[in-house]
């Protein structure tokens, strides 16, 4: 068994996740935006195992516009690494996990586009994503991460930086790990087959 398929067929409380955040200077790498801060958290079997959290040097100026939703300033990434300094240590802190988010299609595109100008590939790796899961698996009156997070009752202080969101990422995960269950997924396949679907409720994001 290849080393993605043992992953897939993984009982649920063995797999390890990278739960994966950023902050960006933009909202789409096609326009320009560069990630100028990367966290990840390591989560297996409802605990934090490690967290990777970096500030990074975007190489352009801070928008003021975005700097009033996440606070990064530029003064705060100034001396910062670049992103080709972080990949490296990013490869080997997902290396072999699920790879989880809250909303995958904002954040892998921008760390393919990362990866991409230092001439590595972001791997290929299973991709669960809370916003999806909370489209088609929750009854939530919006879906955007801070408000799902309220609802549930957990903390959201800190919200909109990367370490924050993915720590709060991971508690949507242990959230619908355990509603997943409930309905029969019992190893990571399972929960992937979960949050495919070609019917979304509509929903305020």
């Amino acid at each position: 068994m290849t080393g993605c398929s043992a992953l897939l067929a993984s009982p649920i409380d063995e797999v390890v996740f990278s739960v994966l955040d950023l902050e960006t200077t933009g909202m789409s790498p096609a326009l320009g935006g560069r990630v100028c801060e990367v966290a990840a958290v390591r989560f297996q079997a409802g605990e934090v195992l490690d967290v990777f959290c970096e500030l990074v040097d975007p190489g352009l100026p801070m928008p003021p516009e975005v700097t009033r939703i996440h606070g990064i300033t530029d003064a705060m990434v100034r001396g910062k690494p670049r992103f080709s300094a972080v990949a490296p240590r990013l490869l080997s802190f997902i290396d072999r996990t699920a790879v989880v988010c809250h909303n995958c299609p904002f954040d892998i595109p921008f760390l393919r586009s990362e990866f991409e100008r230092e001439g590595l590939n972001f791997p290929e790796l299973p991709a669960l994503d809370t916003l999806r899961l909370a489209r088609l698996h929750g009854k939530f009156p919006s879906n955007s991460l801070g408000n799902i997070t309220r609802d549930l009752g957990f903390s959201c202080e800190g919200w909109h930086r990367a370490e924050a969101d993915a720590r709060m990422t991971a508690k949507l995960l242990r959230y619908f790990t355990d509603l997943l269950r409930a309905k029969g997924a019992q190893t990571l396949q399972d929960l992937l087959k979960l949050q495919e679907s070609k019917t979304l409720r509509r929903d305020v994001r």
